[in-house]
Formats: structure tokens, sequence, C-alpha cells
């Protein structure tokens, strides 16, 4: 672990461009980060989440906010824990709230680590009463991002991923200010406020699949194309912009296709023209906390779907199932585990093979 700068340095109120891109941008998106809410930030100690903690601490003065710091202790190095105590004392030294939770049994992977983040978060913002949570991601993450659904063969929605904000939870938005930053802002920002930073050898390990994108892949991309990682995160904002004005069609139309406990109609469905049917999907998909899916799957499943077709299944992400018959769509989520939800059997599904026949 290495520290750059002092993790107890005071902060007094500054001002720089930076301070105003990020001030502008509230104003301009006043329902982003309102006046006076309560704020909960993500805070890895990296560069990213040090800058935006910097930037909303010396704009607090301004819009009033509460705000709370929480940091997630993977436990994946020895000085994890030595980390964690130096960030909550810089915390405390900025007479900020700090909050922290351990991972118990840390699993080595990127999925598993969000999945575990995102749920600490949830259950801290609903204790703290907080209406918003914050992320650091910047342009760069959100090009990575664009790089890997592209080499997944996602669909379009897939491509507008990483918004500026979207729904965490019932009353709990996920909020990515820094949307407009890039990693080299925030290493400049982290470096003129004189700020801490926690480096992270995970950062660059090469077996995970976005640092080898962030290490091998922009540069080059930046060497043929400078600002390509500029223009890449660009264009999966316009996406998100598209996706936002497409949505309210969307939504009017597939109530036509909904059938009792928002079955979807598959005759119908069926009968709609490729591109229209693949949007519809993944809106109804999406209502029910699907992720989008791949370009792949989604050329597997349409010929299932004719109508000359009997009944059958589709495994999708996170062990949730799709599931028709002759006349209808739906999701069977995965179905409850023995206990109190840790390792054992599923619990069969009997109950719900008769519906297959039908």
């Amino acid at each position: 672990m290495q520290i750059i700068n002092s993790p107890t340095q005071a902060m007094a109120p500054r001002w720089s461009a930076d301070h105003l891109r990020l001030h502008q941008q509230l104003l301009r998106q006043p329902l982003l980060l309102p006046q006076g809410a309560r704020l909960l930030l993500a805070v890895s100690g990296g560069q990213d989440s040090m800058a935006l903690a910097g930037l909303l601490l010396d704009l607090k003065r301004l819009h009033h906010w509460c705000l709370h710091i929480w940091h997630g202790n993977h436990r994946w190095r020895q000085e994890a824990n030595q980390q964690a105590e130096q960030l909550l004392q810089w915390a405390e030294s900025q007479e900020i709230e700090s909050h922290c939770d351990s991972w118990q049994t840390p699993i080595h992977t990127e999925a598993a680590a969000r999945e575990w983040r995102y749920s600490c978060l949830e259950k801290q913002a609903k204790a703290l009463a907080c209406s918003h949570v914050l992320t650091a991601h910047t342009a760069t993450d959100r090009s990575e991002t664009v790089l890997l659904h592209l080499a997944r063969g996602s669909h379009r929605k897939g491509l507008a991923s990483l918004s500026s904000a979207r729904t965490l939870v019932e009353n709990i938005t996920l909020v990515r200010p820094l949307l407009c930053f890039s990693r080299s802002d925030t290493s400049r920002i982290c470096a003129e406020l004189g700020l801490p930073i926690w480096l992270d050898p995970s950062n660059t390990d090469p077996r995970f699949s976005r640092n080898r994108i962030r290490a091998e892949v922009l540069p080059v991309l930046e060497q043929l194309h400078p600002g390509a990682t500029r223009r890449i995160a660009a264009m999966a904002e316009r996406f998100e912009a598209e996706e936002e004005s497409q949505q309210q069609l969307l939504d009017l139309a597939l109530q036509t296709l909904l059938g009792a406990d928002q079955k979807l109609k598959r005759r119908e469905l069926m009968a709609i023209g490729q591109v229209n049917r693949e949007l519809l999907l993944l809106n109804w998909l999406q209502r029910q906390g699907v992720e989008p899916l791949g370009v792949e799957q989604l050329n597997q499943l349409w010929p299932q779907l004719e109508i000359s077709r009997g009944a059958n299944q589709m495994e999708l992400a996170k062990q949730q199932i799709l599931s028709w018959n002759k006349h209808y769509l739906w999701l069977i989520n995965p179905p409850l585990r023995w206990g109190d939800g840790g390792a054992g059997d599923y619990l069969p599904q009997f109950e719900q093979l008769p519906e297959l026949q039908a």
C-alpha cells in the first residue's frame, strides 16, 4: 500500500475550475444531488473517490448536504485493515461521519465484490436515511465499460451503461457525479487539493478484465486517435439520453403486450419486427431487475420463441430463468434456499413445471 500526501491534512474552503465545473453541472441538473439531501459517498481511498470527496466537501457549504462516507474493506490484501483505519481517521479529521464494512467471506472476483459493495451501500443508506448513494465512476470508467460490453456482444442498452443516475432501490438513487471528469482529471485534483490517496495493487492486476482494458487497450486507442476515451464516453452519454427519450414510448407500447401477473404475450411479441421486439423484451426484463441480454443470447432466443415451437426455458444472469409456454413469457427468480440463505441445495420447483405444458 502506498499513501500519496498526508491522510490528515486539513482542508479549508477552496475554489477552482474543477469545483466550478461540478457546481455548474449540479445547477443544470438540480435533481442529481438536491439541495440539503443526505448523501452516502462510497470511498475506496483511490484517486477517483478521494477527488469526489474533496470536491463535495468544498461544495457542501453551497448545497447544504448532509454528507456521510462509506468504505468497504474487501480484505483482499494484508494492508486492507490499515488502509481502512487511516481512511476513517482522515474522514474524522474532516469532521465527516464515516462507516466501514468488512467482508467476512471475501470472494476474489469483480462481480462478487461489486454485489457485496452495493448490498452494503443499500443497507447503510437505509440505516442513515440517505436518499442518494454516490460512486466516483469517471468518463474513463464509462469508456472501459463500453469496450467490455462491445466485446461481449451487448445490446444497445448495455452501451448506455454507467448512467449518471439510476434507482438503486425504492427511495434511494445511485448517482455518479464524476462522469464529466477523466482519471487524469481526478489525479490532478487530488494533487492540487492535497488529498491523500491509497494506491491499491489490485487496480493493476491483469487477472481483472477492466485492468487489461485500462492498461493495454485504451492506451493503443489513444495513440491511434487522441481523445478516444473522451469520445467513447460521450457516445455512451448520447445512448443514455436516447434511451431516456424512448422509455416513455416503450412503456406505453409494453402495456399492450402484458397479460395477467405481468406476463408477456408471446404471439403478440413475435408479431412485431425484431428491432422493436428486442426493445420491448429488454424493457420488460429491465422492469424486473434483469441485466440486459447480449446479442448472442437474443439470437438464440428468437428461434425458440417462434409460434411453431413449444414451451421451454432459458437461464439468464444471477440464476434467473426466462420461461415460456405457447401463450406467455414469464420470469422465474432464483428459488429460496434452505436455512438462512447460506450454502445448501435449492428448493425444488415442482409447482412451476406444469405451467410449461399449458
